[in-house]
């Protein structure tokens, strides 16, 4: 999810809107756009960096003259205190020992740190500052380590790190305070851990509650295509976040089906039985994926009020060459549970992480087509 996304979809189906829900909030981008537009936001989310980052982001209550004092006596303080380093599995392995103390310097002062909202703002520079200072590979977003020829150089400095982090942030940070000043009244934001698939407790989100729902959920399970809960799991580890367990298991598809369903959708039935003749593995692992999406479809349709509008930002990725269609299954759940189809709209996905063709086989030679456009689904609630 992108900022214009959101906004452009804030504009066309939510201008009288009072709460957005984002069941899939990640870092919080929808759910800031809506706040910039005086629109109250919901958002849930299992993983415990994102839910971080998105309550930093959302908090308008942070002042930032105190932010700027704080930097200050960092600057002047940190390099001074004992390191406090967490116990994290193979450290050695993703951090270099000069690193690793730096690193904990920062991570000392940070916790000394009394007021809670500076806190925040901290973590979340400090959360960037160990991904660039680790031995990772930062074109990925599984844990993948430099080779050796690039270790030998590789000589980060986390402190020079975290304060191109802090003032970049600060400045977003003065941005914000001064549009959401403007507002006749400061909206709210909520972050919840409630994992959609499962339920979505009425006592915090009542079903009818929101007028609108703009979200980009998970394109597929995080062990084939994006693992996000290997890409944060070092810094969650050093803020403390979590401890060694592994959050990919926790997300959509995360376990696995015994059978492969069969869903209201038929484009999605064919594509999935494609798949089956060339891999049953993979077409049960598709298949639970979409199980999930289908339950976490049903629980988001009863927060969503009648005649409010669903906007769904996905991808339609490609399994042993056969095209998913994601898009369209959205669509064809949706209407399962008595939703109107509004419309789709298509934009080309700008590459900077993904490359255009990756070899899903492994056979030297045998390319596909990665993900390149984006479909936002918009559906209405009857």
């Amino acid at each position: 999810m992108i900022p214009q996304v959101a906004r452009k979809l804030l504009y066309l189906y939510g201008s009288n809107a009072k709460t957005v829900f984002d069941p899939y909030c990640g870092t919080g981008t929808s759910l800031v756009e809506a706040m910039l537009l005086g629109i109250n936001g919901i958002g849930t989310d299992l993983n415990p960096l994102a839910q971080l980052i998105a309550k930093a982001k959302t908090n308008a209550y942070i002042d930032y003259k105190s932010v700027i004092s704080e930097i200050e006596k960092f600057n002047e303080n940190a390099d001074k205190l004992d390191p406090i380093v967490p116990n994290i599995k193979n450290i050695d392995f993703w951090f270099s020992k000069n690193v690793s103390i730096k690193l904990g310097k920062i991570k000392a002062y940070i916790e000394s740190i009394e007021d809670e909202n500076i806190k925040q703002f901290f973590m979340v520079a400090f959360s960037e500052t160990v991904r660039e200072s680790s031995n990772a590979r930062k074109d990925e977003f599984k844990l993948v380590r430099y080779k050796e020829y690039k270790l030998k150089n590789w000589n980060p400095d986390p402190f020079e790190i975290i304060n191109i982090k802090l003032n970049r942030n600060l400045k977003g940070l003065i941005d914000f305070k001064k549009k959401i000043a403007s507002l006749n009244e400061i909206p709210y934001v909520k972050i919840y851990n409630y994992n959609s698939v499962n339920e979505i407790p009425n006592n915090d989100i009542p079903e009818d509650f929101a007028d609108i729902v703009v979200t980009s959920p998970p394109y597929g399970d995080s062990h084939t295509t994006v693992a996000y809960g290997q890409y944060s799991r070092l810094s969650s580890e050093w803020l403390s976040l979590i401890g060694n367990e592994n959050i990919d298991n926790k997300l959509m598809g995360g376990s696995k089906s015994p059978i492969i369903e069969d869903f209201p959708s038929l484009p999605l039935n064919e594509a999935i039985q494609a798949i089956e003749k060339k891999n049953k593995k993979r077409a049960i692992e598709v298949s639970s994926f979409y199980r999930d999406l289908q339950m976490s479809i049903k629980n988001v349709g009863r927060v969503l009020k009648s005649n409010g509008y669903a906007c769904y930002v996905v991808a339609n990725r490609t399994v042993n060459s056969v095209i998913l269609p994601t898009s369209y299954a959205i669509k064809d759940i949706f209407e399962y549970y008595g939703f109107e189809y509004i419309k789709t709209y298509i934009r080309d996905i700008p590459n900077k992480r993904m490359p255009s063709v990756n070899s899903p086989t492994n056979v030297a030679g045998e390319t596909s087509k990665t993900m390149l456009k984006e479909h936002i689904v918009v559906m209405k609630k009857m």
